[in-house]
């Protein structure tokens, strides 16, 4: 039996240490930390829990709009971080339980690889103990990346860790950053009532995704109260008083820096088997996930070169490495049909190509889009602001899609579907979408891409 040793139980470790089970591999997980990884402890869960708390708080605030009438809202605080926490353990717990029933053996301690064919561990209590094994799977994902001229203190200057263990939201906040944490942290605040300012040194949200729908996101969450700076920076910070490069200034309780994330990649045995990094990333065979010039060592996840810092992404970034360990069978993943969601209020979720990446590798694109304004379930929920656009190459298949608007995370999966089989835009708008539903503005995008709209 196939010794396969996976250093880190976050989303890709312990996807690969479950998928596993589907071969005849004897498979050991090293976790120095809490199984689930930053994703289930710190990142994803509790995240969107916390935004979910924040949008069903903005629903009963507004609730009037419906001819419901509530006097005041209290939040509970200490009630729903409880909640939280209980959520996040019933999932850590699921998580040991399913690793237990595949007979995945846990060790905790740092794990290091020794030589290719075998991993130290450290424990808390000092012991060391030497894992023999055929196959290493590095998954030791990422932390917050910090700014040299933003030392996070976890008090004034804090990350996306500290700022979810907030005993309550602070009343006025600076985040640093407009990419998908940045915009999440925004929403979820000003919809627990926080006054809230974001710079960005871009010149609009969310860089790299369609301009279209990322400036649709900035002026709903700006009419909703969100102060955008773009095209700024902080120059320093002295007290609580921040110095923008605007030459203005302004008073917070804390500065929240949210420019994404950085691999852990150090102390992990690399230098030991001269494995190379970029920027902190592994370079990989993407067909396989084997490191590069290792025939026996694959990485997964946030710490790989050329890939999303996305937790689904490492769930099929650890299957196919063990699909390849196990059979020999390359079984590649396609990158260019994977959902990106931001958590916001409204929600926006891009999938494949967008009119500027469309352009960066010079391919002719058609577009075509739907605003929910229309659209009748919007109009029930109060929520018919914001569009759909799907891209399709020119006389070609479907390349893209953009969506800003409610519910936005889980349309995009439809349209997910039409990049990845590479649909015509004549056969997806011939499918009949139900009425009313949002997934309408989906099917009005395609008619009208297919030249034959209807409105």
């Amino acid at each position: 039996m196939k010794k396969l040793t996976i250093i880190g139980g976050g989303p890709a470790g312990y996807a690969a240490a479950l998928y596993a089970n589907n071969f005849d591999l004897e498979v050991t997980i090293v976790e120095s930390d809490v199984l689930g990884g930053t994703c289930l402890n710190r990142g994803c869960i509790p995240a969107k829990y916390w935004l979910h708390l924040a949008e069903l708080n903005h629903e009963i605030n507004n609730a009037s709009d419906f001819g419901i009438q509530i006097e005041s809202s209290e939040m509970d605080w200490n009630k729903a971080a409880t909640k939280r926490q209980d959520i996040v353990s019933k999932l850590v717990s699921g998580i040991g339980m399913l690793l237990k029933s595949k007979k995945v053996n846990v060790v905790n301690g740092w794990g290091k690889i020794k030589n290719e064919k075998s991993v130290l561990v450290k424990k808390e209590d000092g012991t060391e103990e030497l894992i023999d094994t055929d196959y290493i799977l590095l998954a030791t994902g990422s932390k917050p990346r910090e700014l040299p001229s933003l030392k996070y203190d976890n008090k004034f200057i804090i990350n996306s860790d500290t700022a979810l263990n907030w005993e309550k939201p602070p009343a006025n906040v600076c985040v640093v950053g407009a990419g998908a944490i940045g915009c999440e942290f925004a929403s979820l605040l000003i919809d627990l009532g926080s006054t809230v300012t974001v710079v960005e040194l871009e010149k609009e949200i969310l860089p790299g995704l369609d301009k279209r729908t990322s400036g649709e996101l900035r002026k709903q969450l700006t009419k909703r109260g969100v102060t955008f700076k773009m095209g700024t920076s902080i120059d320093s910070v002295k007290g609580n008083e921040v110095s923008f490069s605007d030459s203005e200034k302004g008073t917070f309780d804390t500065v929240l820096v949210a420019i994404g994330r950085s691999p852990l990649t150090e102390n992990i045995g690399l230098e030991d088997v001269a494995i190379p990094t970029t920027k902190g990333y592994i370079d990989v065979n993407l067909e396989t996930m084997q490191v590069s010039g290792k025939e026996n060592i694959f990485a997964a996840g946030d710490i790989i070169t050329n890939s999303p810092q996305l937790a689904h992404v490492a769930f099929a970034e650890a299957m196919s490495a063990v699909s390849f360990i196990a059979t020999g069978v390359p079984s590649p993943i396609n990158y260019s049909a994977i959902p990106y969601v931001v958590y916001t209020n409204p929600e926006l979720a891009e999938v494949g190509l967008n009119s500027e990446k469309a352009k960066h590798i010079e391919l002719e694109v058609d577009q075509a889009q739907h605003s929910f304004a229309g659209i009748g379930r919007a109009m029930i929920q109060n929520q018919n602001q914001g569009l759909v656009k799907v891209y399709a190459e020119k006389e070609g298949p479907i390349v893209g899609a953009s969506i800003c608007g409610p519910s936005a995370g889980e349309m995009i999966h439809e349209l997910m579907y039409m990049v990845g089989w590479e649909a015509l835009p004549k056969d997806a708008a011939e499918f009949i979408h139900a009425h009313p539903t949002l997934s309408e503005a989906v099917g009005e995008s395609l008619l009208s891409l297919n030249g034959k709209g209807l409105h």
